[in-house]
């Protein structure tokens, strides 16, 4: 994915914010603009796009919280989702923190990890997307600040806790969320952007994990539609 996609898609994020916050009564003290899903619109779109340019038909690939089937809940909504033929070839769900991250980080993994599971499930017990197995990904935009940089942070268990985490930033903590989700198929394919805005409206950006960048996001992408149109028979 080019630098000018992304860096355009994280300029919006902070344009739409300012939008809703100065929409909403009390300026946003309340958090209302967090609420909201369309900062995160042109992240969605940059992805949307990658699919056209794959050949996928735009009617194919539905935003707006469509709604998948679930097993443990009888359905949940994706943001994004692309169905092929008839194949469900990708789901994605997008997810942003901006600011009180520490309040907020366990609600982010909660629900990403509830996401995934418990379509997983439903595809094991009930197989309703046939025998094409589900497609996932989960891009996260974290707003970079003093708070999610600081490192040596302390965690306490009962128990002893996974040393890896050990004086980790809260930046560090989503990389490794984002990297084990991957490593073990609870997603296929990450996307971890920071972002921030400077004083002067200056808007800036970074994919600090290799692993889950928007080129990497875009390959992938690549791969899993020239997989599925060639289990559907379909030669370039």
């Amino acid at each position: 994915m080019e630098h000018e996609v992304i860096q355009q898609a994280a300029k919006d994020f902070w344009d739409k914010r300012a939008e809703q916050r100065g929409n909403q009564e009390d300026d946003g003290k309340a958090g209302g603009e967090a609420r909201a899903n369309g900062h995160i619109a042109g992240f969605e779109n940059a992805v949307k796009e990658i699919f056209v340019a794959c050949g996928i038909p735009k009617k194919d690939i539905r935003t707006g919280r469509p709604y998948l089937p679930g097993y443990y809940r009888v359905r949940k909504s994706w943001d994004l989702v692309v169905v092929y033929r008839g194949v469900l070839v990708a789901a994605f769900e997008f997810k942003s923190q901006v600011g009180s991250v520490a309040k907020n980080f366990n609600n982010r993994f909660e629900e990403a990890l509830g996401s995934a599971t418990d379509l997983s499930a439903a595809k094991e017990m009930n197989e309703p997307f046939g025998e094409v197995p589900p497609w996932l990904g989960y891009a996260f935009v974290l707003e970079e600040t003093d708070e999610t940089e600081k490192q040596n942070r302390q965690s306490h268990a009962l128990f002893e806790t996974d040393p890896v985490f050990k004086g980790m930033s809260y930046t560090q903590r989503y990389q490794e969320m984002i990297s084990r989700f991957v490593g073990k198929k609870v997603y296929n394919i990450g996307w971890f952007v920071t972002t921030q805005k400077a004083e002067d409206g200056t808007v800036t950006y970074k994919e600090p994990l290799q692993t889950a960048t928007g080129y990497a996001l875009k390959v992938a992408i690549e791969g899993r539609v020239k997989h599925v149109k060639a289990m559907l028979g379909e030669r370039e």
